[in-house]
């Protein structure tokens, strides 16, 4: 498609409304010293933004680096559903090119919706069966949205019930300092549960005393009322 990204850029530029980017602004914390200080929006609904995502389809990495690379929030997600579907159609070569792709540019996967849409599907879903080192470094990393890419990447672990990258990596962020962290950890852990409750109990009788209080409210958000009790009570 001749100037694909030019074609994408009006399209997306044109579907949003002053409102909502104020909404957003707002909501996305973008203020001084906020978690997504410096995004901009343009106000598009996610549904819109997943059309157009569909009608382009086939952009080429070179535009979908161009999106991503920006501080517009809609370029960003709008590029990430892209390379998710890229993905997911992909042969072994183009997975390996996507998931690649995605770690060399991950410093613009910068806030939660971003991440939350992408770990898990591309870098998840890639190292399923492979190395998974890089979700350590990640996870020890300074960087907020590195160490919620390594959270949130094991939930497609955590699908095939293989949960022990999951507890490690939430071993070496229980005393980390921000609440979407800490979100996250307890979103991880409370879908283990969904699937071994017995498994999640044996993890948190270990650590829940010194779990953030938000980590641990939303791991045990599932659990029967007397056994939510039990941990919250001690």
């Amino acid at each position: 498609m001749t100037n694909s990204y030019n074609k994408i850029k009006k399209v997306i530029d044109g579907s949003g409304t002053l409102e909502r980017a104020k909404a957003s602004k707002w909501f996305f914390k973008t203020g001084p010293g906020e978690y997504g200080e410096g995004d901009e929006f343009i106000g598009i609904t996610v549904p819109v933004m997943r059309k157009i995502a569909k009608e382009f389809k086939d952009l080429p990495l070179s535009d979908l680096k161009k999106l991503l690379n920006s501080k517009i929030h809609e370029y960003k997600f709008t590029s990430l559903v892209i390379l998710v579907s890229q993905y997911r159609k992909g042969d072994d070569k183009k997975k390996k090119q996507i998931a690649n792709f995605y770690i060399a540019n991950k410093k613009w996967v910068n806030n939660w919706d971003l991440v939350d849409s992408s770990a898990l599907y591309i870098l998840g879903d890639y190292l399923l069966s492979k190395d998974k080192d890089i979700l350590y470094k990640l996870a020890k990393s300074k960087n907020l949205w590195d160490r919620r890419i390594a959270v949130l990447s094991t939930f497609r672990f955590i699908e095939e019930n293989k949960f022990s990258d999951s507890f490690k990596i939430a071993e070496i962020l229980l005393n980390d300092d921000h609440d979407l962290i800490h979100k996250a950890v307890g979103w991880m852990l409370r879908e283990i549960g969904k699937r071994s409750i017995k498994v999640e109990i044996k993890f948190l009788e270990k650590h829940y005393k010194k779990m953030p209080r938000t980590m641990l409210r939303y791991s045990i958000e599932k659990f029967p009322e007397k056994k939510r009790q039990y941990f919250l009570k001690k």
